[in-house]
């Protein structure tokens, strides 16, 4: 599981000393013991890896987006350490298809279901995120599946 994954480095982190690696895990942590008090009241509880997977995707976009912040607004050394902690959090994640791999998921998809037109975009999406959504990107592959039926 993932999150013994974590908590294992964490514990790692704390004996190396390693403190830039300690603060990242913790983030991590914090942002999963909040994902399952939300999931307390929940009906369905997804699988435990899906729901670390979730988190951590959720975590990656968000310093993405900080990073072009930092670096259009000139704070690069904010923006290291935001990349500093992107660098940990994809650690736990898990390997991600490359673009090659990702078109022919969604080029079988797409024959699948017999989508045709940027109409069926969404159902190809929604295909696509419930077969591999722990291993890809979504955002880049929305716009694979716009080239794919535009």
């Amino acid at each position: 599981m993932i999150r013994d994954t974590i908590k294992s480095a964490q514990v790692t982190a704390m004996k190396a000393g390693d403190k830039e690696r300690l603060a990242a895990v913790r983030l991590i942590l914090a942002k999963l013991k909040d994902r399952d008090i939300e999931l307390r009241t929940a009906k369905t509880v997804p699988d435990d890896d899906a729901v670390v997977v979730e988190v951590l995707q959720k975590m990656v976009k968000q310093r993405r987006e900080s990073i072009d912040m930092f670096t259009s607004g000139g704070r690069d050394e904010l923006a290291a350490r935001e990349q500093a902690e992107l660098a940990v959090i994809e650690s736990f994640l898990p390997a991600q298809l490359s673009e090659d791999e990702t078109k022919a998921a969604i080029e079988g998809i797409k024959a699948e279901i017999g989508a045709q037109s940027v109409k069926d975009m969404g159902r190809v999406m929604a295909v696509l995120k419930e077969r591999h959504g722990s291993v890809i990107d979504m955002s880049k592959a929305s716009g694979l599946v716009k080239a794919a039926l535009g």
